[in-house]
């Protein structure tokens, strides 16, 4: 939302210094329509992220629920009922998920082709990190829920939001079916 307010800001001044300023009448024809478009930058910015229901899902851990055993057949199930619930999703893997699925790295964007999202919603980490800080921090800077298994217990000093109910969204296969608590 930044670059909108940037944009915003230089455009009012712009206009300003077109009415103010006898000989700059002249970017009085930039200004306005700069200004116009700023202000349209700036409104879809702020009711865009609103009419989206983002989630954050933990690609390593949710290509686990069926049998244990990592599948991307899983996780793409799981994203296809959110995505039918109206959540846009966001998946951030460890490093590793490519050797568990495919048996070598696969980066952001083979797993966003894979899994039929845009790459900017596809998220690998640097080997060596955890994908939980990221995945936490995704959720806390979109306002999202998380769906994974995992409890993140050895980060809740900092995330005190993962003792809401509701805010981590479990999940599991019963009988070979899906089952998530979305309410």
């Amino acid at each position: 939302m930044t670059p909108p307010l940037i944009l915003l800001g230089l455009s009012l001044t712009a206009l300003a210094a077109g009415f103010a300023l006898p000989g700059l009448a002249d970017l009085l024809l930039l200004a306005v329509p700069c200004t116009l478009a700023s202000l349209w930058l700036l409104l879809r910015a702020a009711l865009g992220r609103d009419r989206q229901k983002w989630i954050v899902v933990d690609g390593s851990n949710v290509m686990h629920w069926n049998g244990n055993v990592p599948q991307i057949e899983t996780l793409q199930e799981v994203l296809d009922q959110l995505i039918r619930h109206g959540y846009t999703p966001g998946v951030v893997f460890d490093a590793n998920a490519g050797y568990l699925i495919s048996g070598r790295h696969l980066n952001d964007r083979a797993l966003a082709r894979m899994l039929g999202l845009p790459i900017d919603r596809v998220m690998v980490v640097p080997k060596g990190e955890p994908a939980d800080p990221t995945v936490l921090a995704a959720a806390r800077d979109l306002g999202a829920r998380i769906v994974s298994n995992d409890r993140y217990r050895d980060w809740a000093d900092g995330h005190p939001e993962i003792q809401e109910p509701g805010w981590i969204i479990r999940g599991d296969y019963r009988s070979g079916s899906l089952r998530m608590d979305l309410s």
